[in-house]
């Protein structure tokens, strides 16, 4: 039902898979010119216009995955996204603000330099102008149906990945099928990023507790077919989660293995990953921290201060 359409990005990851079927189009791409000329050309060869995409299906508010998805607005298109995604759609450059004061502060607290701090936070700016702000004209959350091509689709919450995440599940030549924007990816392990609180008084996110959970409910919905942002599609569903949660359950056995005194998460990262570029250390954290967290959820790590560092010790 649904046509795969690469459309490259400026990201490590690669190309994103864009998904066309009629003249509904599901997560066009980043903001950049590159992007656009390749997903008009696409279109051209499918005899359809910009002007001829009547709906926007977005799965989460990345930048490689709603970037363009002003261009098409303005000409016409109506954007569906769930209620959390909207907000952050709405105001990306704000969003992006209140991200680095919270990071800022809570990597250093974890045990990293100021310097470090500042610069593993700043460098997100780069990339904001690949997500023009846009509105969201339709507010979806799980439960609810949209009507792509004569099909209906179900909209399925997924957690973990990014604030907002939103698959599609239909019935389809496979069988049950679902797109799952990047919370299952059929080479690469994803890596659940850090998020900030929803409110300045609320707790912070435990991404990668949620994100298991929510790969678990994926795996136990028997899927015969799923369509990820990026890379091939994924024809053993139950087969590939339970390869990205073994891996998961590894990573977590070796952190708990770092506990055995007060240990900060930035000591995690680097015992994980070694001496990380700067670039790289925000994933880093986000894996380090993500960890903990499991390890903190099943009451085998608890957190304290020491210092004004943030330490985790093993509990048995």
């Amino acid at each position: 039902m649904f046509e795969q359409v690469p459309v490259p990005t400026p990201f490590q990851v690669g190309p994103i898979n864009a998904y066309l079927t009629g003249r509904t189009l599901v997560d066009p791409g980043p903001d950049s010119d590159e992007a656009w000329s390749h997903l008009t050309d696409a279109l051209a060869e499918r005899d359809l216009a910009p002007e001829d995409i009547e709906q926007l299906l977005i799965t989460h508010p990345h930048p490689d995955h709603f970037g363009l998805a002003e261009r098409f607005r303005e000409r016409g298109a109506t954007v569906v996204a769930h209620p959390d995604a909207a907000s952050i759609m709405a105001d990306f450059p704000g969003r992006l603000d209140a991200e680095q004061a919270f990071f800022r502060d809570f990597f250093e607290r974890c045990g990293m330099a100021p310097s470090t701090a500042d610069t593993v936070t700043e460098l997100p700016g780069a990339f904001v102008h690949y997500a023009p702000s846009v509105p969201v004209d339709r507010e979806v959350a799980a439960g609810d149906r949209v009507t792509v091509d004569g099909t209906e689709l179900r909209v399925v919450e997924l957690a973990g990945h990014a604030v907002g995440e939103v698959g599609f599940a239909f019935d389809g030549p496979a069988g049950r099928e679902a797109l799952v924007g990047d919370t299952v990816l059929a080479e690469i392990t994803p890596n659940p990023f850090l998020q900030p609180p929803p409110e300045p008084d609320a707790d912070r996110p435990r991404v990668l507790p949620a994100y298991n959970d929510c790969l678990a409910d994926l795996r136990d919905a028997d899927y015969d077919r799923l369509h990820p942002g990026h890379r091939g599609r994924i024809d053993d569903p139950s087969g590939r989660i339970d390869d990205i949660l073994a891996e998961h359950d590894d990573r977590t056995e070796r952190v708990a293995g770092l506990l055995d005194e007060p240990t900060t998460p930035v000591e995690v990262m680097d015992e994980l990953f070694g001496d990380l570029p700067v670039t790289e250390q925000f994933p880093g954290m986000s894996e380090a921290v993500g960890h903990l967290d499991v390890l903190e959820a099943a009451g085998r790590a608890t957190a304290s201060e020491r210092d004004g560092d943030i330490v985790y010790e093993r509990t048995d």
